[in-house]
């Protein structure tokens, strides 16, 4: 009797996945889920209940988490007080993703507008200090239009966030 092929961990993989370090990775996918649409591949609970291992997808794109363990120098955003890493996400309505998030929970550190590389771009960061950066894009435009957008758009006064 035939049987299908089971694909192997590497055919399952992409080649760069994010691997996010949580204080209670359990409650950061269950918030994933309910601000971001995320699904739970897969989660693996050590003996102590923490998560070793988890998986889940966003826009079918894996993201993989764990739970802290200082004493193996796995520390989340929180602990480290801040993250210089943003995760980003294209989305097909940034403004209506944006409200869900924050309705779920997470805090706007860069309001959603339109940006001068073509889109409509905005920050938020979630109640684990995980930084996210989401857009969905809106005009096409050449390299040099972009450059030329770049410079009159720097020549604006910024406000305290930057934007």
């Amino acid at each position: 009797m035939a049987t299908a092929k089971a694909k192997t961990l590497k055919e399952e993989t992409y080649p760069v996945i994010p691997h996010l370090v949580c204080d209670s990775a359990a409650e950061a996918i269950a918030f994933y889920k309910k601000a971001f649409g995320a699904e739970e591949m897969m989660r693996l609970a050590g003996t102590d209940g923490k998560l070793m291992h988890a998986c889940i997808h966003i826009n079918g794109a894996p993201i993989f988490l764990v739970d802290e363990y200082p004493d193996f120098g796995s520390h989340g955003p929180k602990a480290l007080k801040g993250s210089p890493v943003s995760v980003h996400l294209t989305v097909k309505d940034v403004d209506s993703f944006a409200k869900r998030a924050v309705d779920a929970g997470a805090k706007v550190t860069l309001p959603v507008a339109d940006m001068f590389w073509g889109d409509r771009y905005g920050q938020l960061e979630d109640p684990f200090g995980h930084r996210w950066s989401i857009a969905t894009h809106v005009r096409d435009m050449s390299q040099d239009e972009i450059q030329q957008a770049m410079r009159e758009a720097m020549q604006q006064p910024c406000n305290a966030k930057g934007a």
